[in-house]
């Protein structure tokens, strides 16, 4: 499909769809893993790994227009690497920085929240090769 030719509110809304979804899948895994003695933060990496791959693949067909510009590799790549930056980071930094204050879950949740709204802006510049 030509990069561009959906609409950006069903881009958002297709995008918040599987956010949902990805969202789902995340704490699952999270969850799992820390009931299975894991440290929060490894747990935290091994389910955003899970939850990323998952998010890309349903994003890159489903969500946005794939730019014929970009190779499969080279967006999935731009995608897992802002992925990095943003969810994980900003996830990651919310366990380490607020679970003393909030807790594990609370700190997990306002990660995922924050990190829901910049994932956008990267995730269409990662597969449709736009900011805009």
């Amino acid at each position: 499909m030509a990069s561009g030719s959906r609409r950006l509110g069903v881009k958002a809304f297709r995008f918040a769809a599987v956010g949902i979804v990805n969202t789902v899948v995340d704490m699952a895994v999270f969850a799992l893993l820390v009931t299975a003695s894991s440290a929060p933060l490894f747990a935290n990496l091994l389910a955003w790994l899970v939850a990323v791959s998952f998010s890309y693949a349903l994003n890159s067909r489903w969500s946005f227009d794939r730019s014929e510009q970009l190779s499969e590799a080279r967006s999935f790549g731009r995608f897992i690497t802002l992925g990095a930056l943003i969810s994980l980071g900003v996830s990651s930094g919310a366990i380490a920085m607020l679970t003393e204050t909030i807790g594990l879950w609370p700190a997990k949740i306002l990660g995922v929240a924050v990190a829901a709204v910049l994932n956008f802006i990267a995730a269409r510049w990662s597969i449709e090769n736009r900011l805009r």
